[in-house]
């Protein structure tokens, strides 16, 4: 009878033994599948920072590029705005010139064509150059944004007739020339 005891006894320690073991090894399963959990929720958050941050940077070389653009479309207008002004007071330099020094006083547009059945063969040469000028500005203002265009458009009458003075050949360089070719014909 001791011995039946004795080994229900034993047997119930092992089976304690057993229950313990077993109750240990799912709080270590529990516990792998906890870490693992917390360890795909980590990199989830971290793929999401860094997408961000991602984003982040994207956005803002965007807007650097925009406005390095933006940048060089001012600088561009400013340069244009410039040579315009330069044209302007190159022509009222030259107006004021012309005015001490012209052989035939101050050219205007009716007096114009009736100089020039007086001028000498070397103006169809300077007609070429006033051609290739004015295809060259057209063509760069064609380049310049629709304000400049707008703005341009909207010149005044004193300001286009300066324009297409500067363009004209003077009476001086005419004589020039036609000097010039006396001399080389000679």
């Amino acid at each position: 009878m001791l011995r039946t005891e004795e080994r229900q006894r034993l047997a119930r320690e092992r089976r304690e033994e057993r229950e313990k073991q077993h109750a240990a090894k799912e709080t270590q399963i529990l516990e792998k599948e906890r870490k693992a959990k917390l360890q795909y929720e980590k990199q989830l958050e971290e793929r999401q920072r860094k997408l961000k941050e991602m984003k982040q940077k994207e956005e803002q070389r965007r807007a650097a590029v925009e406005e390095k653009r933006k940048q060089k479309i001012e600088e561009e207008k400013e340069r244009y705005e410039a040579v315009l002004h330069r044209t302007l007071e190159r022509s009222q330099r030259l107006e004021t010139r012309q005015k001490r020094w012209s052989w035939g006083g101050s050219v205007t547009p009716d007096s114009e064509g009736k100089t020039a059945s007086k001028r000498s063969p070397s103006t169809a040469s300077l007609k070429q150059a006033e051609a290739a000028v004015s295809k060259c500005l057209s063509s760069s203002a064609a380049l310049s944004n629709a304000s400049d265009r707008t703005r341009r458009s909207q010149l005044s009458p004193l300001d286009s007739s300066v324009i297409s003075r500067l363009l004209a050949p003077t009476q001086a360089s005419l004589a020039r020339s036609k000097s010039a070719a006396t001399l080389s014909a000679d």
